[in-house]
């Protein structure tokens, strides 16, 4: 809950990351490897979704310091808000409002980490950069790619939806940082959708202009860092003599196991030729499935379906966002009955009107 939070006297440093229940198998592997080697660290669990019936979920029993509920943040309208959003959407667009909150609270240090990321060694470096930067980025690429398969792979993909990779950012609580935490949760507020073709890619196209917009802004180019399909082909992974993994020489610090399942499987095995990086995915991939709950309805995200259970389609979010009067007439959309936003759309639909 928002009143359990640490203020910054208390915790100087809070890694937080925001997923559904969908992802808590994640988020479980990412918790433990950050304690691992930051047992002083205040880790947060920002969760935009709610518990199926039955599912026994007990906060003392996870590997969080504190949870949040994404209906808890102060966004006005939420139930309206949550609604214009898909899964992805809403579970990037509350990023920005959480720094925001917690710089708020005097936290001196803040870093996100994507749920579906392990941390193989500390992060103290970052810890460090921020006493001389207020930004810290990572590049999707920090190698220009050799062959014309992987630049459309990878450059013209980061063309597309962002330099930076926004699964991870670190944020200092000076005048620069929270100047840069109020804009970027403006804009998530405000726009943190899915539509490349209005040039917007959820949270993370915006941070391009980060560089142009402020100062104290560190690119971070060190490879051992935000290591994931879309760079893996410029990576080369190794072990020291004490096992230690290294990439390019240097130790590895994150992974980014993005797109687990056919699509990451198919880019590692395009792009990694050493076996150590199908071992550390084979490692995940246990992991992940021994953190996985018994009792958790495959898939599940309260906020896809009505109340009374049925599938909201994407053309119902983008119909309600696109259309003040609609929200202003049905501030309470996931509701079904006379008078819903749920009945305007059947009502539509039966009239044979595009919604």
């Amino acid at each position: 809950m928002i009143e359990q939070l640490p203020s910054g006297s208390a915790s100087p440093v809070v890694c937080f990351t925001s997923f559904s229940f969908a992802y808590l198998n994640r988020a479980r592997v990412l918790a433990e490897s950050v304690k691992r080697f930051h047992p002083d660290w205040c880790f947060v669990a920002l969760i935009s979704d709610l518990p199926p019936a039955g599912f026994d979920f007990d906060p003392s029993q996870e590997p969080f310091d504190h949870i949040v509920w994404g209906h808890e943040l102060p966004i006005p309208a939420i139930s309206s808000w949550i609604f214009k959003h898909d899964l992805v959407e809403l579970c990037t667009a509350v990023k920005g409002p959480m720094i925001e909150l917690l710089l708020e609270r005097g936290i001196e240090k803040v870093i996100y980490l994507d749920p579906d990321i392990a941390v193989f060694g500390p992060l103290d470096p970052i810890v460090e950069e921020l006493d001389s930067s207020s930004i810290v980025l990572t590049p999707h690429q920090v190698d220009p790619e050799v062959t014309e398969t992987a630049i459309f792979d990878n450059e013209v993909t980061a063309l597309r939806h962002g330099v930076y990779n926004l699964g991870f950012v670190a944020v200092r609580n000076d005048a620069i940082g929270t100047r840069f935490a109020s804009w970027w949760a403006d804009r998530l507020r405000s726009y943190c959708y899915d539509e490349l073709d209005r040039g917007i890619f959820v949270d993370q196209k915006w941070c391009d202009l980060v560089p142009a917009f402020f100062d104290r802004v560190k690119i971070l180019r060190d490879p051992g860092y935000n290591v994931a399909s879309w760079n893996i082909s410029q990576r080369r992974l190794t072990a020291d003599d004490n096992g230690a993994l290294l990439v390019n020489g240097q130790p590895l610090r994150f992974f980014h196991f993005t797109k687990l399942g056919p699509i990451g499987a198919m880019m590692t095995e395009r792009y990694a030729g050493e076996l150590l990086v199908h071992e550390i995915w084979g490692w995940y991939r246990r992991s992940v499935e021994a953190a996985t709950p018994v009792d958790l309805e495959p898939g599940w995200w309260h906020y896809g379906r009505f109340e009374n259970g049925e599938p909201i389609a994407t053309e119902a979010r983008r119909v309600y966002r696109s259309q003040p009067g609609l929200r202003e007439e049905f501030p309470e959309p996931f509701a079904v009955g006379r008078g819903t936003y749920h009945e305007w759309l059947r009502t539509q639909a039966a009239a044979g009107r595009s919604a």
